[in-house]
């Protein structure tokens, strides 16, 4: 391909005049995010916080002091997929993240059986989160004010108020978005520095990476659940038609979303380990994974730090489930003006912010949410664990198709000009999703919680989400995901 071809997508994405539409909707608004505020949104849907006081108790439990490789382990794995993503983005500049590069690679049928498995994957996070922050800020509130607010009241509350800031574009997110992410992380650092300030820098022992620890009968859920802290990382290229520069802009933050995140976890986890001890941390995570960590920061530090703490988990799902919002209304624009659901979703409001996309999202959330709750359905059993698994199921799904679409994009296009890019790092990173998808499947009950039953059913969504979008994609060949603002 020459430059002119390789410079083409991103002309056609950022050098239209602002407000001119396609044939099947308006465009985003162009030249709006930079590296760092790319990242805030991908680093804000990782929830570190959140991640850190409720996946990490799992991780321990499961693999005890080997959490932290398993974390670098996780966030490696992300960045050798990264390789070859990035390099294809050069080709590419689409709201439609996964989907555009399948379409790009394996054509606009598949494209469309991948839409289907983002659009089931995204929906069911979101049910699953909003469900668990529903029970975290009921707890909370309860325990600060003695007053008991439902956990439907929470949600209900909160999503017009996400939903809001979604439909009014990425200004008025960014500003929530810093200040959000800026508490989580400077508390986390302050447990981290009172951990050393106290036990030394002994509190990073090494002891605990035992062959034993690492691939005991527990690896495959803690892979699982470290895997899962990543699902955020698309978000840099969902917002790639926003972006300066976005040949430039989305790999960097790309790869600053990874390094982040990646070393949030794994420094967080290793000093957490290291402070509670090697022998004990398995055993503490799993009598109790609940109150672990915040146990940890009034101990260490006093009972600020652990009130502290548990506030910022709330406002960390705020956050996660802000940056969600925004990238799923976007996916749902781009789908919009490909022509794979109603055009409508790709109408943009005066200031380019996917607003109606923004609105049916929770809309639908909202529905599926309710159908559950006032049903009498527990939360956490049940909403938590059903949605967030089948979620985590489709993801993987969603990953090892784009990986297949990476590797053939490269081989029909005969691009080769850098093996370890064009073909090796993407056929690893196929291979190793195939592993990843064997685990999820042998480990879906502990996903569950170890529930299993009849929200294993729920697994069919996924194929029959696949051939649903196939078959749609083969009836409708207009279906164009290359559609940029001309």
């Amino acid at each position: 391909m020459n430059k002119e071809t390789d410079r083409h997508p991103l002309s056609l994405a950022t050098q239209a005049p602002e407000g001119k539409a396609t044939a099947t909707g308006t465009k985003l608004q162009p030249n709006k995010l930079g590296v760092v505020a790319v990242a805030f949104f991908a680093i804000a849907a990782a929830a570190p916080m959140a991640a850190v006081v409720g996946a990490s108790p799992v991780l321990f439990s499961a693999s005890g002091p080997a959490a932290p490789v398993i974390y670098t382990a996780a966030a490696l794995l992300v960045a050798l997929f990264s390789v070859g993503y990035l390099r294809m983005s050069r080709h590419i500049t689409n709201a439609g993240g996964f989907v555009a590069y399948i379409a790009k690679g394996l054509g606009n049928k598949w494209a469309t059986g991948g839409a289907g498995i983002a659009i089931l994957t995204y929906l069911s996070l979101q049910v699953g989160l909003w469900s668990q922050f529903g029970v975290f800020a009921q707890q909370l509130f309860e325990r600060m004010t003695g007053l008991g607010v439902p956990v439907y009241v929470w949600i209900v509350v909160v999503l017009a108020f996400t939903t809001a800031l979604t439909m009014r574009g990425v200004d008025a997110s960014l500003k929530v978005l810093g200040v959000l992410i800026l508490g989580e992380t400077l508390i986390v650092a302050i447990l981290i520095i009172s951990l050393v300030a106290q036990q030394g820098l002994g509190v990073f022992t090494f002891g605990g990476f035992t062959a034993t620890n690492l691939f005991g009968p527990g690896l495959g859920i803690s892979v699982l659940f470290a895997f899962g802290c990543f699902t955020s990382f698309e978000a840099t290229v969902v917002f790639a038609e926003e972006a300066k520069n976005p040949h430039r802009t989305i790999p960097r933050a790309a790869y600053l979303v990874i390094a982040f995140v990646g070393l949030f976890y794994t420094i967080s986890t290793w000093a957490i380990s290291g402070a509670i001890g090697i022998n004990n941390i398995q055993q503490v995570a799993t009598d109790n994974p609940a109150t672990m960590i915040f146990d940890l920061a009034e101990s260490s530090t006093g009972a600020w730090l652990s009130i502290a703490m548990q506030v910022l988990v709330v406002t960390s799902f705020i956050a996660m489930l802000l940056g969600l919002s925004n990238m799923f209304s976007r996916y749902l624009f781009a789908l919009g003006r490909a022509g794979a659901l109603p055009t409508k979703l790709s109408s943009v409001s005066r200031n380019g912010a996917p607003s109606l996309a923004g609105f049916a999202n929770a809309v639908v959330v909202l529905v599926i949410i309710s159908a559950f709750l006032l049903s009498g359905a527990d939360p956490i059993a049940t909403v938590f664990s059903w949605f967030v698994a089948l979620g985590t199921a489709g993801f993987i799904s969603i990953l090892l198709l784009t990986s297949g679409a990476i590797v053939v994009f490269f081989a029909k296009n005969r691009i080769r000009d850098n093996l370890w890019v064009t073909f090796i790092a993407p056929s690893l990173s196929f291979l190793a999703f195939i592993l990843v998808g064997y685990l999820t499947l042998d480990n879906y009950d502990a996903l569950l919680g170890g529930s299993g039953g009849v929200a294993r059913w729920l697994l069919l969504g996924i194929p029959l989400l696949l051939v649903a979008g196939l078959a749609r994609g083969a009836k409708k060949p207009s279906i164009n995901y290359a559609a940029q603002i001309v």
